[in-house]
């Protein structure tokens, strides 16, 4: 092997995280968490077919999610149009978001992430069917990349509703949202909805 193939099967996430060991366990997220190892991350909107968002590395749909993660449903909780559109920034946040996990966990950010969205990923939810005019919910399992988009999104609204107007900065409670669903602590935004939507699940089977 020449030194060129050595450099790149070293290249490193951000020239600074090691990719090539993370472990994903669930078998069914396993093909849609993308962490391709590059010192840039941004597709600049390129992928568009079907089903390609899992194409998109998985730190860029992270940071994405953050110039809106107020929006739910119809409701706009949280007014962040500051964070639209700003994608530097928004990345910062996810890098100095890594450093925080791995300064206090003293492990590969990347793989504590990866092993929170298994945990914090819903297996079931809840749709609406209609019979004559009235109407249904009834349990349905998750597409695998919507389990990875969903988790995601509901960490991020949590980690807003912990630093929006407060003293914890966003980074800080991003990473403190991480690290508690890596521990499935309950008190992560993301693994106590898990909870209750597949609570609600088995009630509409």
């Amino acid at each position: 092997m020449t030194e060129l193939e050595n450099k790149a099967d070293n290249f490193k996430l951000f020239g600074l995280y090691d990719v090539s060991d993370i472990k994903i366990v669930d078998p069914g997220m396993k093909r849609y968490i993308n962490l391709e190892p590059k010192l840039m991350i941004k597709s600049h909107g390129r992928i568009r077919e079907k089903f390609g968002r899992a194409k998109i590395n998985l730190l860029e749909i992270f940071a994405n999610l953050i110039a809106v993660p107020g929006h739910r449903g119809k409701k706009h909780k949280i007014q962040t149009g500051w964070k639209t559109g700003k994608y530097s920034q928004n990345m910062r946040i996810v890098v100095e978001t890594l450093k925080i996990i791995e300064n206090k966990m003293k492990m590969n950010p990347v793989q504590v992430l990866v092993t929170a969205l298994e945990n914090a990923a819903p297996m079931d939810g809840v749709t609406v069917i209609e019979y004559g005019g009235a109407r249904y919910p009834q349990a349905v399992d998750i597409s695998p990349l919507r389990r990875v988009t969903m988790t995601l999104r509901v960490m991020v609204q949590g980690s807003y509703d912990k630093s929006f107007n407060k003293k914890t900065k966003i980074e800080q409670a991003l990473a403190n949202e991480i690290m508690k669903a890596y521990e499935k602590d309950m008190d992560s935004n993301a693994m106590s909805k898990k909870r209750d939507g597949e609570k609600q699940a088995d009630s509409a089977r």
